[in-house]
């Protein structure tokens, strides 16, 4: 069932919808009938953003606006609506195929503006923007872009060693990539200018310090991610498989306002984990939806995959699948939905994460050593040195270690 705009905010009032892009933004707006009232072009500046304001408010009381592109152009419009307290929506640009009525500046507005009266409940609610998961979402783009980097300069190491002089090749094929790095950095080639060798000789030293430094940049920037995801998510980053990466992922994806998400099995659509119809003839099957974030989708392939080497009742429950006829593709989908169902509970319902930081007094209390610890609880003592510094929290090992140390 529809729900007009009238009913939510009570009439009289207006709507209007905004056109963003990279230097203007354009506003129509619209009365409750859906009478045009005036549209207007204003700068993509804090003072463009006051005169769209100001403009809206002078036909009367804002029911809504509908801004397009809200993580894109629009996103510092929505950054300021939402610090004036103005109701807005996302609203999703027309594809090429409905602009049966031509496409300029105020036509795509006035579209914008019609989503807005027609069905305000429906349109998605803007991420904010702000805060640790806007930060979050900052570190992760950069980290990805130098990962990436990495891996193509690890690839032009091996690539170069295939065509280098014998004399070259002879030397660092037997190492590995992990020695390789920190060899070749600290060689004396020579000048490049020299010969085929020294040429060659250099650029692979360039080109491993230049490894060398991605890695430090990438190291730097997850260790600010850890500080920061423990801050946002600590229930998260404290349950079993979720890693820093993974769970900045899913932060990200859900944005600082996850509660804008009607239910889990929207946060499941919205990762690309929410099963639908796959069947053909005699076969009756779903998928996963190949819509979605595939980053999110990417976090949750991996938590699955950690617990299913890691985790006892993963491992049982991925048996039970197995046992009724489903694939190994069938229980990573299966278990990829359930750990989606966790991950909106864990972002929106989050259970308090037990301290940790008296666990090593506690231990020195009682006399016990880590590596005692560790042979009770099955783990290496330096994990249970990583849980007591809060490096790696873990409910469940958490949990574990203060019953022990209560029974000591």
């Amino acid at each position: 069932m529809t729900t007009s705009i009238t009913e939510v905010i009570g009439a009289p009032a207006i709507v209007a919808g905004v056109d963003t892009h990279s230097e203007t933004h354009h506003v129509a707006v619209m009365s409750a009938t859906g009478a045009k009232l005036g549209d207007r072009a204003v700068p993509a500046t804090s003072a463009g953003y006051e005169a769209l304001l100001s403009f809206v408010r002078s036909f009367g009381q804002v029911g809504l606006i509908g801004v397009e592109g809200t993580g894109s152009y629009g996103a510092g419009l929505a950054r300021h609506l939402s610090s004036e307290d103005v109701p807005f929506r996302e609203v999703i640009r027309p594809r090429r195929a409905q602009r049966r009525r031509g496409k300029s500046d105020p036509i795509d507005a006035y579209a914008a503006a019609a989503q807005a009266l027609a069905e305000p409940e429906a349109l998605p609610l803007a991420k904010t923007g702000e805060g640790a998961v806007e930060q979050i979402r900052m570190l992760l783009i950069v980290r990805r872009s130098a990962v990436k980097a990495r891996v193509a300069v690890i690839r032009q190491i091996r690539s170069l060693l295939v065509t280098a002089p014998e004399s070259l090749r002879a030397r660092w094929s037997r190492y590995r990539e992990s020695e390789l790095i920190g060899a070749l950095a600290v060689t004396r080639p020579g000048s490049a200018t020299d010969s085929v060798t020294a040429a060659t000789g250099s650029v692979l030293r360039r080109l491993a310090r230049r490894h060398q430094y991605l890695t430090a940049e990438i190291d730097e920037l997850e260790e600010d991610l850890r500080a920061l995801v423990q801050q946002a998510a600590p229930a998260m980053i404290a349950t079993k498989g979720y890693g820093v990466i993974t769970t900045a992922t899913l932060l990200v994806t859900a944005g600082a306002n996850p509660d804008r998400l009607r239910s889990e099995a929207s946060f499941a659509a919205l990762c690309g984990a929410s099963p639908i119809p796959a069947s053909s003839g005699k076969s009756h099957r779903h998928r996963l939806n190949r819509g979605g974030d595939r980053q999110a989708n990417w976090a949750l392939h991996q938590i699955a995959l950690v617990r299913l080497s890691a985790d006892p009742r993963t491992k049982d429950y991925a048996a039970r699948l197995r046992s009724t006829g489903k694939s190994n593709k069938d229980v990573l989908r299966c278990l990829k939905r359930a750990i989606a169902r966790e991950a909106f509970r864990l972002l929106v319902h989050p259970d308090p994460v037990p301290a940790t930081d008296d666990l090593r007094q506690l231990r020195h209390e009682r006399g016990m050593t880590l590596a005692h610890v560790a042979a009770h609880l099955a783990v290496e003592p330096a994990r249970i040195s990583e849980l007591e510094r809060g490096r790696r929290p873990n409910t469940d090992l958490a949990t574990a270690y203060r019953a022990l140390l209560a029974a000591a």
